[in-house]
């Protein structure tokens, strides 16, 4: 069992930045695969990044340029660094590691971004 803690979120004024962290317990930590969704209010959860487990990473076309997702394996925590936020990325941002074909997520934050 892998557990999934995020932790940063919070309230950022439009054009602000912000970073999230996401810890996922376990010893092979460097063999995870690191997603971020997010899900605004009202609406379905939306794919954001991925990091496969060797370091590749994609970006959605709605954040590619302005989010940056980065690993500390030593802290067993990846991170989203959100930069020039918008009023429409309010959402509870969740990741999930994958693993053996397993995929654990973790409840997430809500960032706000006022309009």
């Amino acid at each position: 069992q892998v557990h999934v803690v995020e932790s940063g979120g919070g309230s950022v004024q439009p054009g602000g930045s912000l970073r999230l962290s996401c810890y996922a317990s376990g010893s092979i930590f460097s063999r995870y695969a690191i997603g971020w969704y997010r899900q605004a209010p009202g609406k379905q959860r939306e794919w954001v990044v991925d990091m496969t487990s060797v370091g590749t990473t994609t970006y959605s076309d709605s954040v590619k340029g302005r989010f940056t997702i980065s690993s500390d394996n030593a802290k067993n925590t990846v991170y989203l660094q959100m930069n020039s936020l918008k009023a429409a990325a309010t959402a509870v941002y969740s990741c999930n590691a994958g693993v053996y074909r397993n995929i654990y997520w973790g409840k997430g934050p809500l960032v706000t971004v006022p309009s």
